[in-house]
């Protein structure tokens, strides 16, 4: 698999593509060595933001609150975080989804 994933501290980093005001919330694939999420919010006033925090929290079945962008706030490259989650769990909840194999 060609997705960077960073371990840190306190969980995991990854890069993720977005594309807001998609017709659906979904995990796409990968895009450029990133995870590409499409997102039915448009980007404007952090609504995509706020989305895909909520999407990724549900999808993954975790708290909002251990998922955090720390860089590319306004833009459709981004770096995520996901606190207490390691790389294997990750990759484990994304594979069938991404039909990818390790």
């Amino acid at each position: 698999m060609d997705l960077p994933i960073k371990k840190c501290k306190t969980g995991i980093q990854f890069p993720a593509t977005i594309q807001p005001r998609s017709s659906k919330n979904e995990l796409s694939g990968l895009y450029n060595r990133a995870l590409k999420i499409k997102l039915t919010s448009p980007p404007v006033d952090g609504a995509a933001n706020r989305q895909l925090i909520k999407f990724l929290a549900k999808f993954l079945d975790i708290s909002p609150s251990r998922i955090s962008i720390l860089a590319g706030q306004t833009g459709k490259q981004k770096t995520m975080q996901i606190e207490a989650l390691d790389e294997t769990e990750f990759l484990n909840k994304i594979r069938p989804v991404l039909k990818i194999q390790l």
